[in-house]
């Protein structure tokens, strides 16, 4: 089979590979389709992650159907569409370093267990939206992680592929209003679409001053805060940071789940007298199937995160256009 590696800072190769061999308790699925993620544009630049650095499988962000299942393995069949956990490969976490990725025409599922490696999902969600589910279980997290009430006033900052899951997963968590803030309107206009309440492009507005005009004044010893309850970076910029401190009431919380390649400085005296709480997230201990009912659900709107999808045989295009800055949304190949 053919299957997309790293083969030197920043160099790929599409290579001729062994077809895995199913096991007792594994399953092989047909690959459909793989999300590019940002971490895929690091392990490039980096020549893999040790101990694969030469030589490491890229993809996984897996969509497909299972082609085949040992002996052992119960609860799914050939023929059913599968989402997969990438984390859950016992020889190695899936396109993060392991023996396999899934940027390639198939991917063996060791240990094959429905709702632990692999969940199904119905054949009538295309699989280029099915493969998001690794992503909006990022977004899912992100969202668990700042604790959400149904009465909260939400602010996600960055309206990329995690911003715009995130909103969702707001929406789906019953908080009573949601802004989204970009600086491009094309993001902003998808924002709307897929369920956000308002939105703002500080390119052109005052995110505080748009904030206390949508959610009204916050409590505070300082003048001038908004009553927004939950703010969240999923645009990794130092200055969102600053901006929502800046605008954050007593008690706001505040969560971040972008990758900030720098240090940042934080307003720590604001931090302190407004008891602000601030959250990181990192992957999706729990909500990796937690998030599928959900897309199951809102397909169409998931749709529109996905910006690009191209075949396969041109992965070397996809994910060029995926590590430019600026060119792409969301870049999904796709496989016949």
């Amino acid at each position: 089979m053919k299957a997309t590696m790293v083969t030197a800072p920043g160099e790929t190769e599409v290579l001729d590979v062994p077809t895995p061999t199913v096991g007792p308790n594994d399953a092989l699925v047909k690959m459909r389709a793989c999300g590019i993620c940002g971490s895929d544009s690091l392990y490039i630049a980096m020549g893999g992650i040790p101990p694969r650095q030469g030589c490491q499988p890229l993809g996984h962000e897996p969509a497909g159907e299972i082609v085949e299942i040992g002996s052992a393995v119960t609860g799914i069949a050939v023929g059913d569409h599968v989402v997969i956990n990438p984390l859950a490969a016992p020889s190695g976490f899936i396109g993060n370093g392991g023996p396999g990725g899934a940027l390639a025409e198939y991917l063996l599922i060791e240990e094959a267990v429905r709702g632990k490696s692999l969940e199904v999902v119905p054949d009538h969600i295309p699989f280029e939206v099915a493969a998001l589910n690794e992503p909006m279980a990022v977004a899912r997290h992100a969202v668990n992680q700042c604790a959400p009430a149904p009465g909260d006033r939400v602010v996600v900052f960055g309206a990329g592929p995690i911003g715009l899951g995130a909103t969702m997963a707001f929406r789906s968590l019953g908080v009573a209003h949601i802004v989204v803030v970009d600086l491009i309107p094309s993001r902003l206009d998808k924002a709307l679409k897929v369920g956000a309440d308002a939105v703002i492009n500080t390119a052109n507005e005052d995110l505080t001053a748009r904030l206390i005009e949508l959610h009204g004044p916050g409590e505070s010893m300082f003048p001038g805060k908004a009553d927004t309850d939950i703010y969240l970076d999923a645009a990794g910029v130092p200055a969102v940071i600053s901006a929502a401190i800046g605008a954050a009431k007593t008690g706001a919380r505040l969560g971040i789940v972008a990758v900030h390649k720098e240090p940042v400085s934080v307003d720590f005296l604001s931090v302190m007298s407004n008891e602000i709480t601030i959250v990181g997230s990192m992957a999706y201990p729990d909500e990796i199937f937690e998030v599928t009912a959900d897309i199951v659900a809102n397909w169409e709107k998931y749709a529109e995160i996905v910006s690009h999808t191209i075949p396969f045989d041109d992965v070397d295009e996809a994910l060029r256009l995926a590590t430019t800055p600026g060119a792409a949304d969301k870049v999904v190949v796709t496989f016949n």
